[in-house]
């Protein structure tokens, strides 16, 4: 998500010690010069549409922003000395497994959203990753299988007293039917799978049964996937990013507004929001670091709250790597985890690498953190 963006002064993100970290990656720090002492070989793996080309495209590139991710993590690890290997994946792991024996990667950087076209597979790409003993970057096939099912994440985290939105799945093929005692309206009604908000739009917030039936329906066709209807929070949209295994930092929390948006209509993070550059321009979109109160000692304490739950909710989860974890935040300081986001999107300017800048964290140290924490993390526990 591209956006203008609101710096603030204040540093929120929570502390920690990099530098065992970057002495197993063979990292000197020097001031604010980057350096590795030790390059690696890297695979990054990739949709198979989205393969970056060998030089850094320029702006006649067609397909640049949708690369964009693909892109920044290959131009800029390649650009720090590592040798890096882009691999598009489509249906086959066979791809991997030839180029495993022929580049003998010391790390592979998964970039990958989904396999075969659908977002739930993506766990058994790093389940195939740890068979065959090669360190990848982010999370583990447990922290994927618990985070990418909507409706499970929220069973959990609702079991161990965080608060989530009520919710109902509507299943491909079944009727719909609200459980009325459960669910009252509106309801944000979006896929039980898919990430980066797509499919959603303004008609997803629905205030009838029939509209209810209605959205359903059109997720149902339009994605083949079931169907999530979640009650609709009123307040900020704010993403806290979360970086490590077991040693856990978060990020300054981050805050997306809509700065020209219509008076009386409820804000939703939709797809157009997301990714539609025009779109964000017209609605005033910024993203900046959160605040929570006016009152400065109030807002501290919310912030340093929130730091404490995001923390809390991705050992729940038994999240690794890196994540984002999306919330919505009232205006009396309830905090409702609407998703949580394994290996989210990390391309320069994005709002978890503008997080990490905020906190002082530049974006070449970034990723190579999070080299060094695949490298480091040990699926035998």
């Amino acid at each position: 998500m591209s956006a203008s963006k609101n710096e603030s002064d204040g540093r929120n993100g929570s502390k920690a010690d990099d530098n065992g970290a970057n002495a197993a990656a063979g990292v000197a720090a020097d001031g604010d010069e980057f350096k590795i002492n030790k390059p690696l070989r890297v695979l990054v793996l990739v949709h198979h549409e989205l393969v970056p080309p060998a030089e850094p495209p320029d702006d006649s590139d067609p397909d640049k922003e949708l690369r964009k991710t693909e892109d920044d993590v290959v131009f800029t690890l390649r650009g720090m000395g590592h040798e890096v290997e882009p691999v598009g994946i489509s249906n086959d792991l066979g791809v991997i497994d030839v180029t495993i024996q022929d580049k003998r990667p010391h790390v592979a950087f998964n970039l990958l959203e989904e396999f075969a076209g659908y977002p739930l597979f993506s766990q058994h790409v790093v389940s195939y990753l740890e068979l065959r003993r090669l360190p990848y970057t982010g999370c583990n096939p447990l922290g994927l299988a618990l985070s990418q099912d909507k409706a499970l994440t929220k069973k959990i985290l609702h079991y161990h007293g965080v608060d989530v939105p009520r919710f109902a799945v509507f299943p491909v093929g079944l009727k719909v039917k609200r459980p009325a005692r459960l669910l009252r309206f509106p309801l944000l009604v979006k896929s039980l799978v898919e990430e980066g908000s797509r499919g959603i739009s303004q008609a997803s917030l629905v205030e009838t049964d029939e509209k209810l039936s209605e959205r359903v329906e059109f997720i149902h066709r339009t994605t083949g996937k079931h169907a999530i209807a979640e009650q609709f929070i009123d307040g900020k949209e704010v993403y806290v990013s979360v970086i490590g295994n077991r040693n856990l930092q978060t990020y300054t929390p981050w805050e997306l507004d809509m700065e020209n948006w219509r008076e009386g209509v409820p804000k939703i993070a939709t797809q157009n929001v997301k990714w539609n550059l025009n779109y964000q321009k017209k609605i005033g979109l910024v993203t900046k670091p959160a605040v929570l109160s006016d009152d400065k000692e109030r807002n501290e304490e919310l912030l340093n709250k929130l730091q404490r739950l995001s923390k809390r909710i991705y050992r729940i989860l038994d999240l690794s790597g890196y994540a984002r974890l999306d919330y919505r935040i009232t205006a009396d300081g309830r905090m409702y985890l609407l998703e949580a986001n394994p290996n989210p999107q990390i391309a320069r300017d994005e709002d978890f690498a503008d997080s990490a800048a905020h906190c002082g964290v530049p974006y070449e140290r970034l990723l190579q953190k999070i080299v060094t924490l695949g490298l480091r993390y040990n699926p035998m526990g």
